[in-house]
């Protein structure tokens, strides 16, 4: 990646964080932790990595994105705003009672969105079947899917993870959001999933790590996925739980907390940012 590229996305993260901590702190609602840790990962896939057209959103030939951990949906809206698939005004009705922006994504309103998502362990599965659709079609589109740590102690997620490989599903690039941290505590504290490459690896998956907040190291990995064939290939991209604010750095309590003022103001100092700006 040329420098200027990944500026421009770095940029656009701290954007998005400062504009989440804004539009979170004014619904009192909604999931700071999760959707913070996420954001290097959907902004380089937005910015540099899939295929689309906003004009034409459900180009048959477009790549696809499967945001299995629902709940960071507003880093998902941020982008997909930014990237004209809907006004930018419409971010302000967020989990308001009518809006298309819910709590959790919902591919029968949200321009952009491939799969409803919510309830935790289901998107690998939808994914993987996305990915076969189109192989099926003789398409080429890739399919990306992101996990939170703590999803994956669901059951369907193994299920899917052994089918991806049966089925040789190559055009599937799945994320790991490894942040540690799920709503009641650290992932240790509440379920030990132990070594998770090792897991994933003796699944029959390509394992790849990557720092999930350096943007270059996203995107080479991506790169390295695409030149491995006949398997499904997993990113775990090390994060942290509400990365960018200090205060919620690795904090189990900011996965769905509501935002005060004084933490907003404290949160847009950190992040260079403005209540009113």
């Amino acid at each position: 990646m040329i420098k200027e590229k990944v500026l421009q996305i770095n940029g656009l993260c701290n954007q998005f964080r400062i504009d989440l901590i804004k539009l979170l702190h004014s619904i009192q609602t909604g999931h700071p932790g999760g959707s913070l840790s996420s954001a290097e990962i959907i902004t380089a896939l937005y910015s540099e990595i899939m295929y689309y057209n906003h004009y034409d959103p459900n180009n048959p030939d477009r790549d696809r994105f499967v945001l299995s951990k629902g709940h960071a949906a507003p880093m998902l809206y941020l982008n997909l705003a930014h990237n004209h698939f809907f006004p930018k005004e419409d971010l302000k009705t967020l989990r308001q009672l009518g809006s298309h922006l819910q709590g959790h994504p919902c591919a029968h309103k949200t321009p952009g969105i491939d799969v409803s998502t919510g309830p935790l362990g289901l998107g690998l599965s939808a994914g993987l079947g996305i990915a076969l659709a189109g192989r099926l079609q003789r398409r080429s589109y890739y399919t990306y899917v992101l996990l939170g740590d703590g999803e994956i102690q669901e059951g369907g997620i193994w299920e899917a993870a052994m089918s991806a490989v049966k089925f040789q599903a190559d055009h599937l690039i799945v994320f790991l959001d490894h942040n540690g941290v799920q709503l009641d505590g650290t992932n240790e504290e509440i379920m030990p999933m132990g070594d998770i490459c090792w897991k994933f690896s003796s699944f029959g998956w390509n394992v790849l790590t990557c720092n999930g907040h350096d943007v270059e190291e996203i995107v080479n990995a991506v790169e390295k996925a695409k030149k491995t064939k006949n398997i499904p290939t997993i990113i775990v991209a090390e994060t942290v739980k509400g990365k960018g604010v200090s205060f919620m750095d690795g904090k189990n309590i900011w996965h769905g907390k509501a935002i005060s003022a004084v933490d907003c103001e404290l949160a847009l100092k950190e992040l260079g940012g403005a209540l009113n700006g």
